[in-house]
C-alpha cells in the first residue's frame, strides 16, 4: 500500500532533524568551538535571570529585580530543644531514681532499728522530706530549652528606612546609700548604659536615689559630663565592654581587632580623662564639704550684718550660725538629705527631686567635629540618651516600702516623662556588658506571640569572684540549670535585676490571650476568657466600679481588673499609649494584637514645665494612698523578696516570661565573696521565701492560669528553707551514730548497700546529664552542693526561725555582725575572701563540724579498745561523718582566714562546743565499769 504524501513529508522532516541534532552534538564536542574556562573567567558569560543574578539585555527598564522582590517574613527568635540523646536518658534516670527511692523508703519503714528507734525515726523522717524536696526541685527541670535571636532580622524589620521603628525603653537603676554603694561604681554603670547600642532617642535612663544624697547627685552630674567623651569614643571604636572601669582593667590587648589608625591616640587620651574623672569623684565629699562651709560662713556673715542693722538680738544670729545647710554648686540649698540632718532635710524626711541631667536627644543624629575634646569624633553620633535623677519624697509617718516603693515611683515618673513601653531594671552595680543586650531582649518582645510576654530575664553574671568560687557565688546551677528549665514551662522567675519588663504587664493587666489548666496535673487546658486591651483600658478610663463585675474570671483576686492608679490623669492616659507601642508589628497573619509598621517613627515631643511638675507630683509620699500600687500594680509590697512575688503575680495572671542567654554576657555585676556577707545575703532571700509561704502568694493558692509544673517551681520557692530543719538533724546523725554505737538501719546488709548504690549512681548520672544540657562544670555543681549544706544549716534555719517568730508573735529578729578583722592586703582583689566577720549564723554549722570531728575520734577509740569491736557500724558512721565534713570544708576553710590566722572568737567557740559535746556524750552514754570490777 503506497504511503500518502503527507506521511512522506513528516518522515523526511524527522530524518532531517535527527541529522541536524547529530551534527550539533558533534560540533559541541569539538574542543576548538567552545572553551568553558574562557567563558567563565575571560568573557562576560550570561547566567540568565533569577534572584542570584539578573541579566537581561532586552530589558531596558533601569529598575533592578531586587526592588520588585518581597523579602520573606523571618521570625526574630527561634527555640531549640535539648538533644534527645541527652534529654531522654535524663528523664529515664529521674524516673528510675524516683521508683528506687520509693522502694527504698518502703523498705526502711518496714525494717526499723528496734535497738535505736529514735535514731531510726529521725533518719526516716529526714529521708522522706528529702525525697519530697528532691521531687519538687526535679520536676520543673524535665523540659529545658535553648533560645536564639536574629539581630539582623530585627534591624531589617525596624530600621530599614533610616529612622528606627523600635519601641522606647526606660532603664531603671536603684541606689540608696553612697557609703554602701560607692558613687564611682554607680557612675560606671550609668556610663555603660549611656553607650548602649540602641536608638538614642528611644532610650531614657532613670536613677532612683532613695537616700536623697547630694554625693550621688553630684557624681551623676560628673558621669554625664564624662559621658560626652566616653560615649562617642565607644561608638567610634566599637568598644566592649562599655563600663570604663571594666574596660581599662581587663587583661586582654586593647588593640585587638582595632583597625583605625587613631585608636592608640584616642585610647591614651580617654584613659587619662577617665583617671581624672575618678579623681574628681573621689574628691567630691571634700569638695561638697568645703563648698558648704564657704556658703555657711557667707550666709552667717550676711545674717549677722542684717541683724545689726535691725538691732535684733544676738540669739537669732547665733541660731542661724549653728544651722549648717548643704549647698549645691549654683549656691542654692540642696532639697534632699543634708550632711548635717535637720527637719525636712534628712533620711526619711525630704522633698521629692527630679532633675534632667541630659536633655531629650534630637531625633536626627548629631555628628561630632574634629576638635571636640581633642578627640576626632567626625561622623560619630555624639548624642546622649535622656538621663533623669529621681529621689522620691519621704516624710515621717509613711511606709515607703523600701526598694519596691522606689521602683514604683520610677514607674510613675517615667510614664509621665518618656513612657517607654518596656522597662529594664538594673542594680547600681550591674552594668551592661553586651551593648546589644537590649536588642536581644527586644527580639522576643517584638516577635509573634511577644504580646503575651511580661518580662525577659537575663542570667546574672558576676566579676571579682575568687577563681575557686568557694561559696558558689556564680550560682550557675540555678541560672544555667533551673532557670533554663523553667523557660520550657511558663518562664523563669524574676530575680531582681537584669530584667526587661513590659510596662503594661507591670500595671496589673492580664495578657491579651491566656490558657487555663485543670485536672490533677493540669492535663486539661482551654483558652481563658480575657478582656482585650482596649476594653480593659476603657474600664480604667471610666473608673466605673460596675465595670469590675464585667471581669470574665473572678475565681482569683489576681484576675480582677486593676483600676486604682491614682489621681493623675496624665498617668492614666499614658497607659494606652504604652500598651499600643509595646505591640509587635502586624506583618504576618500569625501575629495577633499587632501594630502597623511606621507607627513609632514620629519624634518624641519636648518636655515642658507642666509635665515635669506632674512627674514630681506622682513621686510624692501621699500619691499611693487609696490606690492599688504595691497590691496589684507595679512591684508588690509585703516581702523582702519583692522580685519573686512580682514575677509570680504576672505568671498567675497568665503571662509568660522568657530566659535570654546571650553569647556575650548581657550584664555583669558584683557579689559578696566574704563568708559572712554571703550568708547574710542568703538569709535575706530565705526570709523572703518564708514570708511568701505564709502569705497569699503561696503557690497553693495560685490561679488556674499557672501551669502545674510552674506551680511546683513556685511552691518550691516557698518551701526550700524548711528543708534546713531536716538537714541539720541529718547532719548530726553520723555523730550520733558514732556516739551511741548504733546505726540508722539494723544491719548494713546487701539490701541497704544495693539501694544506696543504685540511688547514688542514678543521682551522679542525673547530675552529669544536667551538666551536659546546662553547660555548667562539675566543680560548679560540687560547690553548689557544698554551699547547699552550709547555707541550709545556717541562713536557711535562721530564716525559718525568724519567719515563724514573725508570723506567730510578730517578733522581728536581725542578725548583726559582732566581730570583724580587717583585710591585710589592699592590693589583693580577693582580700575580702579571707576576712572573718563573726556572726551568729556560724554557730550551727560550727557545732555540726566539731560534733562530727569529736564523734570520729571517740567512735574510733571506742571501737579499737572494745572487746568485741563492731567495725561495720564504725565504717558506716565514719563514712557519713566524712560526707558531712566534705560538704562543710569551705565553711571551715573560711573560718581559718588567711594562712591559718584564725580569729580568737573561733577558738573560743570551738573550745566551748567541744567541751559541751564531750560532756553531753558522757552524760548520755557513760562508760561502763565492767573492766574495773574484773
Amino acid at each position: 500500500m503506497a504511503s500518502s504524501p503527507k506521511g512522506v513529508k513528516k518522515a523526511t522532516r524527522r530524518n532531517s532533524n535527527e541529522s541536524d541534532r547529530q551534527v550539533s552534538l558533534l560540533t559541541s564536542n569539538s574542543k576548538t568551538d567552545f572553551d568553558q574556562q574562557r567563558w567563565l573567567f575571560e568573557s562576560k558569560g550570561k547566567y540568565g535571570i533569577g534572584n542570584a543574578c539578573w541579566q537581561d539585555d532586552d530589558n531596558k527598564d533601569p529598575k533592578s529585580f531586587a526592588e520588585f522582590m518581597d523579602k520573606p517574613w523571618k521570625p526574630l527568635t527561634r527555640k531549640t530543644s535539648v538533644p534527645a540523646s541527652v534529654l531522654s536518658p535524663y528523664r529515664v534516670l529521674v524516673a528510675i531514681r524516683l521508683v528506687t527511692q520509693f522502694f527504698f523508703l518502703s523498705w526502711r519503714l518496714q525494717n526499723p532499728n528496734l535497738d535505736a528507734m529514735w535514731l531510726w525515726g529521725v533518719s526516716i523522717s529526714c529521708e522522706i522530706w528529702f525525697a519530697i524536696s528532691w521531687l519538687l526541685d526535679q520536676l520543673p527541670k524535665l523540659n529545658p530549652i535553648n533560645r536564639a535571636t536574629d539581630l539582623v532580622a530585627l534591624k531589617d524589620k525596624f530600621e530599614s528606612t533610616g529612622r528606627s521603628d523600635l519601641p522606647g525603653v526606660d532603664i531603671f537603676i536603684s541606689t540608696a546609700d553612697p557609703d554602701k554603694e560607692p558613687p564611682l561604681v554607680t557612675a560606671n554603670t550609668i556610663l555603660s548604659i549611656l553607650a548602649v547600642e540602641y536608638p538614642i532617642e528611644k532610650i531614657s535612663i532613670y536613677i532612683s536615689d532613695d537616700g536623697g544624697a547630694i554625693l550621688t547627685f553630684e557624681a551623676m552630674a560628673e558621669a554625664v559630663s564624662f559621658g560626652n567623651l566616653w560615649v562617642p569614643f565607644c561608638r567610634k571604636h566599637n568598644i566592649e565592654p562599655r563600663n570604663p572601669d571594666s574596660y581599662f582593667t581587663q587583661k586582654t590587648d586593647p588593640t585587638k581587632n582595632k583597625k583605625r589608625p587613631d585608636f592608640v591616640k584616642d585610647h591614651r587620651w580617654i584613659k587619662r580623662e577617665y583617671d581624672e574623672f575618678k579623681v574628681r569623684i573621689n574628691a567630691l565629699p571634700d569638695v561638697i564639704k568645703k563648698r558648704c562651709e564657704k556658703h555657711d560662713r557667707k550666709e552667717n556673715t550676711k545674717d549677722k550684718n542684717l541683724s545689726r542693722q535691725k538691732s535684733d538680738s544676738s540669739a537669732s544670729a547665733e541660731t542661724v550660725q549653728n544651722s549648717k545647710a548643704t549647698w549645691m554648686a549654683d549656691g542654692t540649698h540642696w532639697p534632699g538629705t543634708w550632711l548635717n540632718p535637720v527637719a525636712d532635710h534628712k533620711k526619711g524626711d525630704h522633698a521629692g527631686i527630679i532633675q534632667l541631667m541630659s536633655k531629650v536627644p534630637e531625633t536626627e543624629p548629631v555628628m561630632g567635629t574634629e576638635d571636640e575634646g581633642k578627640l576626632d569624633f567626625t561622623d560619630v553620633d555624639v548624642r546622649l540618651p535622656m538621663f533623669v535623677y529621681v529621689s522620691r519624697e519621704k516624710r515621717p509617718g509613711y511606709d515607703h516600702e523600701k526598694k519596691a516603693g522606689a521602683m514604683n515611683s520610677l514607674v510613675r515618673a517615667s510614664a509621665i516623662l518618656s513612657n517607654g513601653p518596656f522597662i529594664l531594671n538594673l542594680d547600681c552595680d550591674h552594668y551592661i556588658y553586651n551593648s546589644m543586650a537590649i536588642r536581644e531582649g527586644m527580639c522576643f518582645m517584638m516577635d509573634r506571640g511577644g504580646d503575651r510576654i511580661c518580662f525577659i530575664q537575663f542570667p546574672q553574671r558576676f566579676e571579682g569572684i575568687d577563681p575557686s568560687d568557694r561559696y558558689a557565688n556564680h550560682n550557675t546551677v540555678f541560672f544555667d540549670g533551673n532557670m533554663r528549665a523553667l523557660d520550657g514551662l511558663q518562664g523563669p522567675v524574676y530575680v531582681g535585676t537584669g530584667t526587661m519588663f513590659r510596662r503594661y504587664a507591670l500595671y496589673g493587666f492580664s495578657p491579651p490571650r491566656a490558657t487555663e489548666y485543670s485536672g490533677i496535673v493540669g492535663q486539661r487546658k482551654k483558652p481563658a476568657a480575657t478582656l482585650s486591651p482596649s476594653v480593659s483600658l476603657q474600664a480604667v478610663r471610666n473608673q466605673n466600679d460596675d465595670l469590675e463585675s464585667a471581669s470574665p474570671n473572678e475565681d482569683h483576686p489576681d484576675l480582677n481588673l486593676p483600676k486604682k492608679f491614682g489621681n493623675s490623669t496624665m498617668f492614666v492616659d499614658s497607659i494606652a499609649v504604652a500598651e499600643f507601642q509595646g505591640r509587635p508589628l502586624a506583618d504576618h497573619v500569625s501575629v495577633k494584637n499587632g501594630r502597623p509598621a511606621g507607627a513609632l517613627l514620629a519624634p518624641r515631643p519636648p518636655l515642658d514645665a507642666p509635665t515635669v511638675a506632674e512627674a514630681i507630683g506622682v513621686i510624692s509620699c501621699w500619691y499611693e494612698e487609696n490606690t492599688e500600687w504595691g497590691e496589684r500594680i507595679g512591684w508588690i509590697y509585703g516581702s523582702v523578696t519583692e522580685d519573686v512575688v512580682t514575677g509570680y503575680r504576672m505568671h498567675n495572671r497568665g503571662w509568660r516570661s522568657i530566659y535570654c542567654i546571650t553569647k556575650r554576657d548581657a550584664f555583669r555585676g558584683t557579689a559578696p565573696i566574704n563568708l559572712t556577707d554571703r550568708l547574710h545575703q542568703v538569709l535575706r532571700w530565705a526570709t523572703g521565701s518564708v514570708e511568701i509561704f505564709f502569705s497569699k502568694n503561696n503557690a497553693f493558692l495560685a490561679s488556674s492560669r499557672l501551669k502545674f509544673l510552674q506551680r511546683i517551681a513556685y511552691l518550691n520557692v516557698g518551701i526550700y528553707p524548711f528543708t534546713s530543719i531536716f538537714l541539720v538533724a541529718y547532719l548530726f546523725l553520723p555523730a550520733l551514730c558514732m556516739f551511741t554505737g548504733q546505726f540508722i538501719v539494723p544491719n548494713i546488709d546487701a539490701t541497704f548497700l544495693t539501694y544506696l548504690l543504685v540511688m547514688t549512681i542514678t543521682l551522679c548520672l542525673i547530675s552529669l546529664l544536667e551538666v551536659k544540657w546546662s553547660g555548667i562544670a562539675l566543680e560548679e555543681w560540687w560547690r553548689n552542693e557544698q554551699f547547699w549544706a552550709i547555707g541550709g544549716s545556717s541562713a536557711h534555719l535562721a530564716a525559718v526561725i525568724q519567719g515563724l517568730l514573725k508570723v506567730t508573735a510578730g517578733i522581728e529578729i536581725s542578725f548583726t555582725l559582732t566581730s570583724k578583722s580587717a583585710a591585710e592586703d589592699e592590693d589583693d582583689i580577693y582580700a575580702d575572701l579571707y576576712v572573718v566577720k563573726w556572726s551568729s549564723l556560724f554557730v550551727m554549722p560550727l557545732t555540726i563540724c566539731i560534733t562530727n570531728i569529736v564523734a570520729l575520734i571517740m567512735g574510733t577509740a571506742r571501737t579499737l579498745f572494745s572487746v568485741i569491736p563492731q567495725w561495720n557500724k564504725l565504717v558506716g558512721g565514719a563514712f557519713f561523718s566524712f560526707w558531712v565534713l566534705a560538704h562543710m570544708y569551705p565553711f571551715m576553710k573560711g573560718l581559718m582566714g588567711r594562712k591559718g590566722k584564725v580569729t580568737t572568737i573561733i577558738y573560743v567557740w570551738a573550745g566551748i562546743l567541744s567541751i559541751t559535746v564531750s560532756l553531753l556524750w558522757i552524760s548520755i552514754s557513760p562508760p561502763d565499769d565492767t573492766t574495773a570490777k574484773i
